[in-house]
């Protein structure tokens, strides 16, 4: 059976799954947006784990437990800055295995459920558009070797985002 792939209008901290996504930055420091909402959520353990973590590299996932957020783990990825030096093409492909990187992790888990935000959108500066169809693609193709998953939900903060999600699903 396929992923059902949803869209929720909300907050990733709020969502009851299996795993969520952080947008961490490399050196999974506390920061603000995604990540300091779910720090906020997890409680202070969380930022103690990951002080002993090693950066990560692009495209690479982590997970660490949930702690007191409703999911039961965080899967940490450090997405690609929209306007920092490199090409595009490079950048595309950190954003793709950010997502490939992600299911990977949550499959390799045993999970069932996984919740995205809209990853690099915030202050690392990303097009909605260009996220969401990176968003999109990586995460169907990397289904296709995940299949314990059966849920993923792409949880937008913005209506905006939601529409946008909701127009290149359907």
């Amino acid at each position: 059976m396929a992923a059902r792939l949803d869209i929720v209008l909300g907050r990733i901290e709020q969502l009851a799954l299996d795993a969520v996504v952080n947008a961490a930055n490399r050196h999974l420091l506390p920061g603000a947006g995604v990540d300091g909402a779910l720090r906020r959520a997890a409680g202070p353990e969380l930022t103690r784990l990951t002080e002993t973590l090693q950066p990560l590299a692009p495209g690479e996932a982590i997970i660490t437990p949930g702690f007191d957020a409703p999911a039961k783990h965080i899967i940490h990825v450090a997405a690609p800055m929209w306007f920092a030096d490199g090409g595009e093409d490079d950048k595309i492909a950190e954003l793709a295995a950010c997502y490939r990187s992600a299911i990977a992790t949550a499959h390799a888990h045993g999970l069932a459920t996984i919740g995205f935000p809209c990853l690099g959108t915030g202050i690392y500066g990303w097009p909605a558009e260009s996220a969401c169809d990176i968003a999109i693609e990586n995460v169907r193709a990397a289904l296709t070797q995940a299949h314990n998953i059966n849920r993923v939900v792409f949880c937008c903060f913005l209506q905006s985002d939601a529409d946008l999600y909701a127009a290149r699903l359907n």
